[in-house]
């Protein structure tokens, strides 16, 4: 006999009931093959999984955060061949055949290496929640092209929330990570 809660969980819930209950549940696996942080990944995984809780969870990369999980904070964001996108908001099956680039594979570039000093440098470090969702969005802005603009960078980060400072130290970090990279490229 279905307890009455559960059935009204599932009717009015369906998300919540499968996740409570959804080791009941038939999943779909897959095999993905992807790049993560410039090694190569073969992962079997539910293709529904999200990608934040694939690379938390089950791949022990935390540097990633879940702030809001309903991709309006900008904690969880990531690169996928090289754009910025919201791992909150993505599912597994989307990573095939990807470049993955998370906050812990940013030294392995001058651009990160650049953002992190920058950013160690100016203070826009102060809770750190936010931090690394902050540092891959402005390697998104780093590899998106010249344009060094405080405006233009603002906008680059408006999908990344801040709740202790007032982006002032961050946008400078990111100029001066964006003035040290153009230096050291000769522009």
């Amino acid at each position: 006999m279905i307890h009455p809660v559960s059935r009204i969980l599932r009717v009015l819930q369906p998300s919540a009931f499968s996740l409570k209950f959804s080791f009941f549940i038939e999943r779909n696996i897959v095999k993905l093959t992807f790049e993560l942080n410039g090694n190569m990944m073969e992962i079997d995984t539910p293709d529904d999984r999200r990608v934040v809780d694939l690379l938390r969870e089950d791949l022990g990369l935390t540097g990633t955060k879940e702030g809001c999980g309903t991709g309006e904070c900008g904690a969880c964001t990531i690169l996928v061949d090289g754009e910025s996108r919201l791992s909150c908001l993505m599912v597994a099956a989307q990573l095939e055949g990807t470049r993955v680039t998370t906050v812990e594979g940013l030294e392995l570039s001058r651009e990160g290496i650049e953002i992190r000093r920058a950013f160690a440098e100016e203070g826009a470090v102060q809770c750190g929640f936010c931090t690394p969702g902050m540092e891959m969005a402005a390697l998104a802005l780093l590899l998106g092209g010249p344009e060094r603009s405080r405006e233009r960078i603002r906008e680059g980060l408006s999908g990344n929330l801040c709740r202790c400072t007032g982006y002032v130290k961050i946008v400078d970090a990111v100029v001066k990570a964006m003035e040290r990279v153009h230096r050291a490229q000769g522009e």
